[in-house]
């Protein structure tokens, strides 16, 4: 299998001058991600990348960036030179939390043309150390796992394939949301902690898609057994789509049915 630094070396960068790094959602709600920022390409991305809490940078040639993606893919951005390193000044925000960040390090990081064809095609395996967020290349030889044929955002995976935590539900791409906001049914949540399951349905204005956003903004959607289990991680997935016609009754029939199925009444979060 090819490695990423097999792609470093043909293009006539040496691996031991240059450090990985991996950003990813912080999962705070309102917040984008750093895919949200690539996205864009508006510069943010490269302007978060460059404020750092931590002289992270010191010494290093050039910095391989990577995003991760809403299907939490590792996704080459772009291959920049270190120029220099100064101080942040008053005024200047941080473009994920909004928060200033005078007094914090301001690297001078220039984009260069090497691996310019790569960005936003090349996938890498990151490894299990999510957490090192910053690495060197010469000690952590990332194998490539795909090299996409188009540049933009993942396809929807599909309704039977879709999952997501509800904490990250901000890193899903705006596509996605629009599928989900257009369709009403009965969805999954599952306790990441304990495995419990509850059986919800979705039906009005902004379907499925508004119904999550109420358990982001509230932790538990209004839903008794939930709220005695503050600050818990939950997996949403969808169970059945309704049809375009259905009146909310009857989609209220489908979320009984399953829960009888998953006996989440007995077992599970579900009260009613």
């Amino acid at each position: 299998m090819i490695s990423f630094n097999t792609i470093l070396r043909d293009e006539g960068v040496d691996p031991a001058e240059v450090k990985l790094v991996r950003h990813q959602s912080t999962g705070q709600k309102g917040r984008p991600t750093p895919y949200d920022l690539w996205i864009a390409d508006d510069g943010r991305l490269e302007l978060f990348q460059r404020i750092q809490g931590r002289n992270v940078f010191k010494g290093v040639k050039l910095v391989a960036s990577f995003v991760a993606t809403p299907l939490n893919e590792t996704l080459f951005v772009g291959l920049y030179e270190n120029c220099g390193v100064g101080t942040a000044e008053p005024g200047l925000l941080d473009p994920m939390g909004g928060q200033e960040v005078a007094g914090l390090f301001l690297y001078d990081l220039r984009s260069v043309n090497q691996l310019s064809e790569y960005r936003g095609r090349l996938v890498v395996e990151w490894g299990q150390g999510y957490r090192s967020w910053v690495q060197q290349a010469k000690k952590q030889d990332k194998p490539v796992v795909e090299i996409k044929r188009y540049i933009g955002e993942p396809k929807f995976p599909g309704f039977s394939d879709f999952r997501h935590r509800l904490s990250d539900l901000t890193s899903v791409p705006s596509s996605w949301r629009m599928v989900l906001s257009s369709v009403s049914g009965v969805y999954l949540l599952v306790c990441l902690e304990t495995g419990k399951q509850y059986v919800g349905s979705a039906s009005g204005e902004g379907g499925f898609w508004a119904r999550w956003e109420n358990y982001v903004s509230s932790g538990h959607g209004g839903n008794v057994r939930m709220k005695g289990l503050p600050n818990r991680e939950y997996q949403v997935s969808v169970l059945e789509v309704a049809s375009s016609s259905a009146a909310s009754v009857e989609i209220v029939g489908m979320e009984n049915r399953w829960k009888e199925r998953l006996l989440t009444r007995k077992f599970g979060l579900n009260k009613n």
